[in-house]
């Protein structure tokens, strides 16, 4: 736990300002975080907002929070259902497979694993929706219109409260509905989508359908975290229209706050150019697993960017993020090979030093979660680790070991150090909990399971995939976890 007496400062972008972060009860923080539209495997600037978000959750934790997060999945939508039309499968077949990729490329970059993940089309967040549009629709707040219902923007003054303008002034360009019903006014967004019969739907009161993007977001967050929860997070792009969204339609249904603090992060630009897939730039994790770059770099050069920055992602940049890696793994390396010394907290001179230098690290985060200043302060640790483990061979100094403890503090909140010596992959084959093991499986199914372990070990993630793929067909539905990987029949 943080012993510093600072406040956390960090920017809302409700207010516009860099303000204390003060969550509602004491030492715990709710955090919902837009998670991915899983149409397609999450590519490199999706992660520049996870790995940031996953900064931030960390050092929550490193304060002394207890943190309850929740990270959606939304898993229908136009993209989802085209995307399963055309590949002839069930919508949540077809979803389950870039879900699982997700995991595989979050657990390699160490992104902590949220709380709850919940999907859009799961029942209890269904029911969750439908009840949140029948309050709306009592209130006269949202309208039914060609079997459809949507949400009557004029009917909530403070419409434009997050992005800083009305709906007139931000209608132009931005993610709406693009399905022709009879809305009252443009700016008037889908809560809940008629029934087409090509498309998964679901029974409601107010007649059968499908749930709008914004509303899947509103009942999660509620259904998990309850009204004015503390933290709020995603990227630029999400401000307007879907977090104004979800902000109107939360807070006229409940009367109440929807969200305390509004954290979002800057777009990614790749080579100094826009990542988009007509360039030719639109790279996945695995696509830069496979060119050779760790995960440890990629992290490290995600992380190291401040999050309102545009970040310009760059192989030299990974490059040069691995050569810094490897200087502090090989110093953590020799400090344990090392052994003896001064532990941090002995009250030698080098310990006040070692203080020092973490709380320095403390303080350029808790000035909104300063990562390139704080990364800084884990260089300064490594200098001077070095040079202790220099004069400790030389002539039997202090040691460097309160160095090295102090990078692996630090580390906690940073995560690109000794990435995987502490999180391996433990699928089926290694370390498990009992509950975990795939009992009732047949040897051959549990042979093509290990398989895919070692295919993963191996960081053959093409042989990995295929066989994820080929086990969904026959009903086998895997989940990769932090302690393995279990199964389950849909």
């Amino acid at each position: 736990m943080s012993t510093g007496s600072r406040p956390f400062r960090l920017r809302n972008t409700l207010t516009g300002r860099v303000e204390p972060f003060s969550p509602a009860r004491p030492r715990e923080v709710r955090m919902y975080t837009c998670g991915l539209t899983v149409y397609a495997r999450g590519h490199i600037g999706n992660f520049r907002t996870f790995v940031a978000q996953d900064v931030l959750r960390r050092f929550l934790r490193f304060k002394g929070y207890r943190v309850v997060q929740a990270m959606n999945f939304t898993d229908v939508d136009d993209k989802t259902i085209r995307g399963a039309n055309e590949a002839g499968l069930p919508l949540r077949q077809y979803t389950d497979r870039f879900i699982g990729q997700f995991f595989d490329d979050a657990d390699a970059l160490g992104i902590e694993r949220a709380e709850h993940n919940p999907r859009a089309t799961d029942p209890r967040y269904i029911k969750a929706m439908a009840a949140l549009v029948e309050r709306l629709l009592e209130k006269g707040i949202a309208y039914r219109a060609d079997g459809s219902v949507y949400f009557r923007v004029a009917a909530f003054p403070a419409y434009g409260r997050l992005s800083g303008a009305g709906a007139s002034d931000r209608i132009a360009g931005a993610r709406v509905d693009s399905d022709e019903y009879d809305k009252e006014h443009a700016h008037d967004f889908a809560l809940w989508k008629a029934a087409k019969p090509d498309e998964p739907s679901w029974p409601a009161s107010f007649g059968r359908g499908r749930p709008g993007w914004h509303l899947e977001c509103s009942a999660m967050g509620l259904e998990l975290l309850g009204s004015d929860f503390d933290l709020h997070c995603g990227g630029v792009d999400l401000v307007f229209p879907h977090h104004e969204n979800e902000i109107a339609q939360s807070e006229a249904a409940t009367g109440k706050p929807f969200v305390r603090h509004w954290f979002h992060c800057e777009h990614l630009l790749v080579e100094g150019r826009k990542m988009s897939k007509s360039l030719g730039n639109q790279f996945t994790v695995r696509d830069l697993l496979d060119e050779g770059f760790s995960a440890a770099a990629m992290r490290h050069l995600l992380a190291g960017v401040h999050y309102r920055q545009q970040l310009n992602f760059t192989r030299a940049g990974l490059r040069q993020a691995q050569v810094a890696i490897g200087r502090v793994n090989a110093f953590l390396a020799r400090s344990d090979r090392a052994g003896g010394g001064a532990e941090a907290g002995d009250g030698t001179a080098e310990d006040a030093e070692v203080a020092g230098a973490l709380d320095r690290f403390e303080a350029a985060l808790d000035d909104d979660l300063n990562t390139s200043r704080a990364l800084a302060e884990v260089f300064f640790a490594l200098k001077q680790g070095n040079r202790a483990l220099h004069q400790q061979g030389a002539a039997g100094g202090t040691g460097a070991a309160p160095w090295a403890a102090a990078i692996r503090r630090m580390n906690e909140v940073i995560g690109s150090f000794e990435l995987g010596k502490e999180t391996s992959d433990r699928a089926v084959g290694g370390e498990r909990d009992e509950q975990e093991a795939p009992s009732g499986l047949a040897p051959e199914l549990l042979s093509r399971i290990e398989e895919r372990a070692e295919a993963r070990r191996r960081r053959d993630f093409a042989r990995a995939d295929a066989i994820r793929d080929e086990l969904a067909q026959e009903g086998i539905l895997l989940e990769d976890g932090p302690r393995g990987t279990t199964w389950r029949r849909p």
